[in-house]
């Protein structure tokens, strides 16, 4: 058996999307499993639409999700004239043909189908035209488009390695145009050049590129080649079964990198995107070298793959809170640009681990973390049936009694725990009509970190002067 290959080939035309990520993805452990190559081709010949360093930025995110690639990265746009050179032939061999047709005589075309209720396809009109006409034509120097010439009322078919066998009438597809009038090729014909070129063995691609590839057959058959084995992925779906889209939501892998999804995480999240390790199994935590190990085909699903914002979530605080507070403290700083004390910044991040689910998250505190004066109402410090009268005279007592604790005390959270509940019981003071006011005058929200970690986080100083601020609210 030749040694398989695959390629992720992707278009600079802008961010990188999620379901690009999942091709890359499945690409790379499949070769890698089966001890083989993944490729990375860019295809920029689109020029209309390409956006600038948008090539380079799909590099680097392949190499921050460490997808290494085996090739220095094949530029479409610097191999133009071996993409002429293969659509003349087709030409010479009577696979192709000229296609002298305005684009105003095409959009007319295209008009009058649409209103007979027609599917929008080329005619034919230059399918057949004498090879006079032709050479009349190119030295009059007219505009001209290779088309291909596709068979009338064939069966095109094929295995697909998730779906089966797959079937199409070519009564159903266009005589493709294969190089522009700009002297670019379009899409089917660079992807199939450059397939056959690279020696690929698998694609692996998206479910919208399944109506191509009849179309690609056909090239690998008119140009005497073996066509490699397809695999098309299931969709990426809203909740709503919608597909996934950017009305709806992010959908560029910057965007979650940005909010602070860990890039492990991320990977492991949209590897479980249509694939499962397999009947029984409930593991859902994979590392990279786990996903090679387990990664197969034949466990991929048809049916579109939801993606579950919440899911992510939820592995995503996984992977935080494995982290150990010196790296998380450093993952966190972009979001945490106003403090500039590294030792605070370990001490939020202690507090803040365990609820996080993304890094963004930690940015969310910040506000009463720090030595500012925080923003609330009064009423709020009030504990369920108690008045304001009562809460002031609670912190007045909570006051004097934290003043009497050394500064040492505040060490930590454990310590300060021990403390002031101690002093409640021997007290017999309620734990809500002193930890809810106490909790509420340190954050100045309803939910937050407990009193004791905030308190450890702001330090004796800043402590007592928000709960001296409380009282004054209350007065």
């Amino acid at each position: 058996m030749n040694k398989i290959k695959t390629r992720f080939a992707p278009s600079p035309t802008g961010y990188l999307h999620v379901g690009g990520l999942r091709t890359a993805l499945y690409n790379f452990l499949f070769a890698q499993k089966n001890q083989g190559n993944f490729l990375l081709r860019i295809e920029d010949t689109d020029q209309s639409r390409l956006v600038k360093g948008a090539d380079k930025q799909l590099i680097k995110i392949l190499k921050q999700f460490d997808l290494k690639y085996d090739n220095t990265p094949i530029y479409q746009s610097k191999r133009t004239k071996i993409y002429q050179k293969f659509a003349e032939q087709l030409v010479k061999d009577g696979k192709a043909y000229y296609c002298f047709c305005t684009p105003e005589r095409l959009t007319k075309m295209r008009e009058e189908q649409i209103a007979n209720k027609m599917p929008p396809m080329y005619d034919g009109t230059c399918r057949d035209l004498k090879s006079e006409e032709v050479a009349t034509n190119l030295k009059a120097h007219k505009p001209f488009v290779f088309r291909l010439r596709v068979p009338i009322n064939r069966d095109i078919k094929f295995t697909d390695l998730i779906r089966g066998e797959v079937s199409f009438n070519t009564s159903t597809i266009d005589d493709q145009v294969l190089m522009k009038s700009d002297g670019f090729p379009t899409y089917h014909l660079a992807n199939v050049v450059d397939d056959h070129e690279m020696e690929i063995s698998h694609v692996i691609r998206g479910e919208e590129w399944l109506p191509s590839t009849p179309k690609h057959i056909l090239l690998y058959e008119a140009f005497g080649w073996a066509p490699p084995a397809f695999a098309h992925l299931p969709l990426l779906l809203n909740p709503n079964k919608t597909k996934l889209s950017k009305r709806e939501g992010d959908v560029a892998v910057e965007d979650f990198l940005h909010k602070g999804y860990l890039p492990d995480a991320l990977l492991n999240f949209i590897a479980l995107l249509g694939w499962n390790p397999g009947e029984g199994s409930t593991k859902e935590i994979f590392s990279l070298e786990e996903l090679i190990k387990e990664f197969d085909l034949n466990k991929i699903n048809k049916s579109g793959a939801v993606f579950d914002i919440e899911k992510l979530n939820w592995l995503n605080g996984l992977y935080i809170r494995k982290l150990k507070v010196k790296e998380l403290a450093k993952l966190c700083k972009p979001y945490l640009k106003q403090i500039k004390n590294t030792k605070l910044i370990e001490k939020i991040i202690i507090v803040e681990q365990e609820r996080l689910k993304k890094l963004s998250d930690i940015s969310q505190n910040l506000n009463f973390f720090s030595d500012k004066k925080i923003e609330y109402v009064a009423s709020l410090l009030v504990w369920k049936k108690s008045t304001r009268e009562a809460t002031l005279e609670n912190l007045v007592k909570l006051e004097d009694y934290l003043i009497t604790l050394k500064e040492t005390d505040f060490k930590s959270v454990k310590n300060l725990e021990e403390k002031i509940t101690t002093w409640l019981k021997q007290n017999n003071f309620g734990v809500g009509d002193y930890l809810w006011p106490m909790r509420v005058a340190l954050s100045g929200q309803q939910n937050s970190p407990s009193p004791f970690e905030i308190t450890w986080v702001l330090g004796k100083k800043i402590t007592l002067k928000r709960i001296n601020e409380a009282q004054n609210r209350l007065r």
